[in-house]
């Protein structure tokens, strides 16, 4: 009974889960013309520890643009944000097993999942890290999508304002459910 107990203990601390309600992400598009930017601090995140899980909502509506026009072009014409209000990412953590939560420091990890932007889902692999400080994760990662590839068309005459190819940076931290 005792070697059974101390057995399952491993698979118990393990089994944690860590999440956020405000996460932030962040994309830029540099185009000849113009350069375009926009910030997001409302983005649910979670992490399972046990399995690898991780899963990210963002409303698309939360987007803060400096240009209240970009802001409104943005949900209007491009992600129209009232039939697909919001996007997310369903993965997993490849190598979950690097990231040890009771002690401090940073690990690279390998992220891999689907990617759903205005209504098309895409596999994708990125880069990140995670920084563990007392318990605490701080998730960071940077990576690039193709508009086209998730059906967000540009316009002939915006072509010089807006890139074809847009930089995501992605900021989670993630804090123990109790």
């Amino acid at each position: 009974m005792i070697l059974a107990f101390a057995s399952a203990l491993p698979l118990a601390l393990n089994a944690q889960k860590f999440i956020t309600k405000n996460g932030q992400i962040s994309f830029v598009s540099v185009a000849p013309l113009e350069t375009i930017e926009a910030h997001n601090d409302q983005v649910n995140a979670s992490l399972d520890m046990a399995s690898g899980d991780f899963n990210v909502k963002v409303l698309m509506q939360s987007f803060e643009f400096k240009k209240s026009l970009m802001q409104e072009h943005f949900n209007d014409n491009y992600v129209e944000s009232d039939k697909y209000p919001n996007s997310s990412f369903v993965g997993k953590i490849t190598n979950i097993r690097d990231l040890d939560t009771t002690k401090d420091g940073t690990v690279t990890v390998q992220v891999k999942g689907n990617l759903t932007i205005h209504g098309v889902t895409k596999s994708i692999d990125a880069v990140g890290s995670f920084q563990v400080t007392e318990g605490t994760l701080v998730g960071t990662s940077k990576f690039t999508i193709t508009l086209s590839d998730y059906n967000i068309a540009i316009p002939m005459v915006s072509s010089g304002n807006i890139s074809k190819t847009i930089d995501i940076t992605v900021k989670f931290t993630l804090t123990k459910l109790s």
